[in-house]
């Protein structure tokens, strides 16, 4: 059984949405008998496509246990609802940073060590996120980086080494995705690229184009570059260069840029609270 039985209702109080994503609705709500804050991801199944795709994301929650992923308390059924328990993380997502504040390289570093860190160890453990980008990137309070939003994910193994089915967002997908061919953990390389890229201009590249337009230049076009080149350092951009290759076997891997000079920039995760802002939160 994936999820526990009983209602999750008679643990938790003073539920707030703050958020609403694809799937459904995220709220924080407060543990009866502890007093602590977590998040709650309220799911439709009725209001799915993929209804597995939830389940898959409570399962490798639920296995794959790491300081740089979201960590999962419980899951349960709630009438027509899949609800998620997880850890509440106060400093929201990377998205709201890079579209409201200024990154310098020490920060963009400290964020993409702590990414390549769960990478490398989701990877090791044939796991493909398949959907990184700033959304699924959320931060504690103290500045640790965590990733969430395994909807998307994909197991590989010896037998089943590579996957076919078109996921992720468009803007951040890899061309051996959209051009349907099989592909392997390297798709999260080269999102972690466009990912990088919005940490630089604020946005992935052709995010003013309408997504199928897009897609059809990712897959057609050479990589995409920084629109502010000359605001980086050659170390930056020799590290964006390791990422965003089209041929995935050419593509660095999670382990190999974690020993490139670029992230020895990084500093501890306290660099990243200035870069927090409170947030007003309404009534779930």
């Amino acid at each position: 059984m994936v999820v526990s039985s009983g209602d999750p209702r008679d643990n938790l109080d003073n539920f707030v949405k703050i958020g609403e994503g694809s799937t459904g609705i995220v709220c924080i709500a407060t543990e009866k008998p502890s007093g602590r804050q977590v998040a709650v991801k309220k799911m439709d199944l009725r209001k799915q496509q993929r209804r597995e795709l939830l389940f898959n994301e409570v399962v490798i929650m639920r296995d794959y246990h790491h300081p740089n992923i979201v960590e999962m308390y419980d899951s349960f059924l709630v009438g027509d609802e899949l609800w998620v328990v997880m850890e509440f993380l106060e400093g929201g997502a990377l998205t709201d940073i890079v579209t409201h504040a200024r990154m310098d390289e020490e920060q963009i570093a400290t964020v993409c060590k702590q990414c390549l860190k769960a990478l490398a160890f989701l990877h090791s453990q044939g796991v493909i996120h398949r959907d990184i980008k700033s959304d699924s990137i959320l931060l504690a309070s103290d500045g640790r980086v965590k990733l969430s939003d395994f909807g998307f994910c994909a197991q590989v193994s010896v037998e089943l080494p590579k996957r076919k089915s078109l996921v992720g967002t468009p803007y951040w997908m890899a061309p051996e995705v959209i051009s349907r061919l099989p592909y392997g953990p390297e798709v999260d390389i080269w999102s972690l690229g466009i990912m990088c890229i919005e940490m630089v201009d604020g946005e992935p590249p052709f995010f003013n184009e309408p997504p199928l337009q897009a897609m059809r230049r990712i897959r057609d076009m050479p990589p995409p570059k920084l629109k502010n080149t000359h605001k980086v350092s050659p170390r930056l951009q020799g590290f964006l260069e390791k990422m965003l290759v089209r041929d995935p076997a050419q593509r660095a891997t999670a382990f190999e840029l974690l020993q490139h000079p670029f992230l020895r920039q990084a500093g501890p995760p306290s660099l990243l609270v200035p870069l927090m802002r409170s947030f007003r939160h309404s009534p779930c």
